[in-house]
């Protein structure tokens, strides 16, 4: 059985859930022992060697992404799966940036699905690497098809779930990093927003921001915002475990992200410019795919748009490669992202920044930019 042997912590405070997921898994060979919240989670986890963490996120008294940041402390190399609801997306993303390696969204419909996250992430912790520092084996899947098919089709028919979902995953409208802030509108005339952003610093000298525009503009944007954040945490969990440079390098994560978008067989397709930034030398690393957004160069009042050739969109069968461009961001510059309407570009030159926001009396769209400190 593909599970013998293996021991697993389960975190669960669903009694009944937790048994029948613990039943299941010791009938394919696992050893399960089991806990009702966080802290007995912890408990567990600090006197017992375990193969793999399976944790609920939402648990009273020590929640599950309390507990996932006591056990990085403890020992970081034990992979963990979070599972969720669709009502705290928000906190799936901050267990993917912690390390988790997969996460299952319930109601859980196959029970063999846990089995299967279980098995890919116990080859993405164990596989050896090459003399270059990557695996040898093909890259892990975030989700299974089925998985990806499932939670689509109810983002699709669920406006209520899907606008929930979207206003978990952005972030305020001011972003304060060490070096760099980050500032944004985006105004949406429907619940759920065709237009996602997003940023992270990538070690201690990087800086990633990307605005991306989905097509088809209805609820799978939802589910196109959630796709895309979960395959980029996927490079920043391999950066930060020193396994891959992909993240910081535009060129490739967009080739990367084509490919995990066709593949994921979803028919979503994605206009979106990714930038990456060299705080110590303040080199920017600009990559584009599609035509519908726009890269500028900000100083005052004065915005000088970027000469970036238009290319296909991720998702698209006739992808081949995305438009670049490098160059050095001068002192008093910021770098922006945005869509090209006179009235939105009006609003970032007055620095009307106010996150996500409903508004009928102006188009779908925004901006994003990124200020060095």
């Amino acid at each position: 059985m593909a599970l013998t042997d293996v021991e697993i912590l389960f975190v669960e405070d669903d009694p009944i859930f937790r048994h029948v997921v613990a039943d299941f898994l010791q009938q394919q060979g696992a050893r399960v022992q089991q806990a009702c919240d966080g802290n007995e989670g912890i408990t567990l986890f600090s006197h017992a060697i375990f193969d793999i963490v399976i944790a609920d996120l939402s648990m009273p008294g020590l929640d599950g992404l309390s507990m996932l940041k006591q056990m990085q402390v403890i020992n970081p190399a034990i992979p963990a799966i979070v599972i969720s609801g669709n009502d705290v997306m928000s906190d799936v993303v901050d267990a993917l940036r912690l390390g988790a390696s997969d996460y299952l969204i319930k109601p859980i419909a196959d029970l063999f699905i846990i089995e299967q996250a279980i098995v890919q992430a116990m080859h993405s912790a164990a596989t050896p690497m090459n003399a270059s520092g990557q695996s040898h084996l093909q890259e892990m899947n975030d989700l299974s098809y089925q998985e990806l098919t499932d939670n689509l089709y109810l983002l699709e028919q669920n406006s209520h779930a899907a606008k929930s979902v979207q206003q978990q995953l952005f972030p305020a409208s001011h972003i304060y990093y060490p070096k760099a802030d980050i500032n944004y509108s985006l105004f949406k005339n429907n619940d759920v927003s065709a237009y996602f952003i997003d940023s992270t610093m990538v070690g201690d000298h990087h800086l990633v921001m990307y605005m991306a525009h989905f097509f088809p503009e209805d609820n799978s944007a939802a589910f196109g915002c959630v796709l895309l954040r979960s395959f980029i945490n996927q490079k920043l969990k391999l950066f930060r475990n020193g396994l891959s440079n992909t993240l910081i390098e535009p060129n490739s994560m967009l080739s990367y992200l084509n490919d995990r978008m066709v593949k994921s067989g979803l028919h979503i397709s994605t206009d979106i410019i990714y930038v990456c930034i060299d705080l110590t030398r303040y080199l920017l690393s600009i990559g584009q795919s599609g035509k519908g957004l726009r890269c500028y160069l900000r100083n005052g009042n004065n915005l000088m748009p970027l000469a970036l050739p238009e290319s296909a969109p991720l998702g698209s069968a006739h992808w081949s490669k995305p438009s670049m461009q490098i160059r050095t961001l001068l002192r008093d510059e910021q770098i922006c992202i945005g869509t090209n309407y006179y009235e939105h570009k009006q609003k970032l030159l007055e620095d009307h920044y106010t996150g996500l926001v409903y508004q009928s009396d102006i188009k779908a769209g925004g901006f994003i930019q990124l200020a060095c400190k």
